[in-house]
Formats: structure tokens, sequence, C-alpha cells
């Protein structure tokens, strides 16, 4: 594949206020303004290639959003939704949900990761953990923004895909250069050696083997398993001891299905939710659960001030696939290229 004709730049040519602005660490933090747009949608397609049912949702903080918000989605099934060139939202998937056919929860909180008030309609932001697809598609200097955040915690492994949506200038843009992917569970992690999902002239997540996705090296099925700490798992197992944990934490199978709270989510303090006297990239460290879950996905945001290695930045346009449970390994696109996110323009 020949190189982008697009140029590839560094975080430094944007400034880390803008960059702050997309990252949606409050559900009450304001959205961009509004832009002039026209009538045109923009497709998201969500992808479900977890081996079980599970209930993706969507929430519009800007723009305008589809009318569908939360859906039934059964394992290899697609659904294509519409919103407005200059929505700004997330999307994430609910696990274990009941309903009622009213599509209410039986008893308050409907699901045991991503709930959204008991409804399967969600009417707001769901409840951590979840991994989050996030979007501003009409950002500053008419760019769009996306990542993947684990700054709420994270239950299922979750993939993005930039579309061109018809556009030339985003169709020469190298896809190995804007689909990243994170794997942090080991029942979806590879673990054979050397990650090659190109074989026989396949594409994954958009990419083929002419310019393949940059994928993490360092993760073991071992590490992916014990990645989250113990104080921080949803449902920790039984360990002998009368609940005294052993350290290190080794010698007790964690289940496939492991959700992991975010250490601010968790507990609350400034310091983990770069909150009071900790609110600026200057004051906020990653916190113990930032450095691991940073680990485990290298492109995702791990805690509020993770800009610089964790936006992805193209122009406004494009459509974008949001694929859960891709399988493989975590990608490490911005890593590969340096230090700052990976811009286009």
């Amino acid at each position: 594949m020949a190189p982008p004709t697009t140029t590839l730049h560094l975080l430094a040519l944007l400034s880390t206020s803008s960059l702050a602005l997309h990252h949606m660490r409050d559900p009450s933090h304001r959205s961009l303004p509004r832009q002039n747009s026209n009538s045109n949608t923009i497709p998201i397609v969500v992808t479900n290639l977890c081996a079980e049912t599970i209930f993706p949702a969507i929430f519009t903080q800007g723009g305008t959003g589809p009318s569908q918000t939360g859906w039934l989605a059964q394992s290899g099934s697609n659904t294509t939704l519409q919103v407005s060139p200059d929505w700004q939202g997330r999307v994430w998937a609910r696990s274990n949900c009941t309903f009622d056919s009213s599509g209410v929860g039986t008893w308050g909180s409907a699901c045991s990761t991503g709930d959204c008030g008991g409804l399967l309609a969600c009417k707001g932001p769901g409840a951590a953990p979840a991994t989050l697809a996030e979007f501003t598609f009409a950002g500053s200097g008419g760019q769009a923004f996306y990542d993947i955040s684990m700054v709420d915690g994270y239950n299922y492994p979750l993939a993005i895909t930039m579309n061109p949506n018809g556009n030339s200038a985003l169709s020469k843009i190298d896809p190995s250069t804007t689909n990243p992917s994170c794997v942090a569970s080991v029942g979806d992690f590879y673990s054979g050696g050397t990650y090659n999902p190109y074989a026989n002239s396949q594409t994954f997540l958009g990419t083929t083997s002419s310019s393949p996705l940059p994928f993490d090296t360092q993760m073991t099925a071992s590490s992916v398993s014990q990645w989250c700490p113990w104080d921080l798992q949803v449902s920790p197992p039984t360990s002998p001891g009368d609940g005294v944990y052993p350290y290190p934490d080794t010698g007790i199978t964690r289940p496939a299905f492991n959700p992991c709270n975010s250490a601010c989510v968790k507990y609350g303090q400034a310091n983990y939710c770069c909150t009071g006297k900790y609110n600026s990239p200057q004051k906020c460290s990653p916190s113990y659960y930032s450095s691991a879950a940073k680990k485990a996905c290298p492109d995702a945001y791990s805690y509020a001030y993770d800009d610089q290695t964790s936006t992805f930045v193209i122009p406004s346009g494009a459509g974008f696939g949001v694929v859960f449970c891709p399988g493989g390994r975590s990608t490490n696109i911005i890593g590969s290229k340096g230090a700052g996110s990976i811009v286009h323009s």
C-alpha cells in the first residue's frame, strides 16, 4: 500500500485543551458548540463479535443522535445507526441484562455492567465499569476526535474502525493508523505466538497484510488474565485464606469475563479522578489502575489526562464502526508512531 497522502502530525499541532474537551470524563461535561451542518447523516455500525448476546447502548452529548439508544445484539449481528455530522457521544455494551416486555429491568438495575437506569433504551450514560467508544465529530479545525476509553473501567473488548464514508481525502488515510483495538479479556486474547490475522488474504478491522495493524507484543495470556488489580474486580474470585489474597496476585484462576472498575470509580478519590487540587495534567498522575490498563490496552484512555497517548484525530466526515470482542490483541498504533496522538489533517 502506498503511503497516505495526508500528513501525519504529532499532538503538538493541537492544544491539550481541545483534546481534553473531547474526552468525556464527566457525563455533565459540556458538549462542543453545535456546528453548521447539512442534512446528511453519518453512519455508526455496531457489531457484536462476542460469543454471547450483549446489549449495546449509545448516549448523545451533542448534535443529533439516533432514536434507537439501546438494543439486544445477538452474536454476529450488525446494527447501523445514523447520527448528525456534529454529533458527540459514546457507545458501549452492557452485560447480563434482564428486561421485561416494556424494556424495564425487573429489579431496577437490569445489567451487571454498563446499566443505564434499568432501561433497554438508554436515556443517559451507562454505569461503570464499561469500555467506551467516544466520538466528537465536529471538533476544532474541522476535525473529528475519537478514542477507546477505560477511564470508567473495562467490561468488553472493543475496537473502532474508520469508514471514509465516500470522502476521497479520508480514503487515502492508511487504516492501520486509524483503527485501534483494546483486548484485555483472557477469553478473547490471542496467546499463540505472533498474531497474524491476515492469512489467506484476509482483512482485519479494515486492514490488510500490506499495511497491518501494529499489535502489542508485551502482554501474555497470563498478564492479560491478571492485569486488573484484585480490589477493583467487579466479582473477584474466591481465594483461600478467608478472603485474604496472596501477593503477588498469582495462582488463582480468574474468569474469562472479568469486568474491572477504575480506581476513580471504586474509591472516588480526587487523586484518582483528577478532580479538586488534582484537576490538571501537571497535578494528576496515572493511578495503579491506569498504569495496568495502559499496559493491557496501549491505545486506550486510562485516566482523565491521558490525551497524548490515546486520541485519534482525522478530518470530519468519516463514518465509524464499533466492534465488540474483535479478538486477537490490543493495538499499539500511537506507540509505534512515536510520542503524541495520531493526527491526520
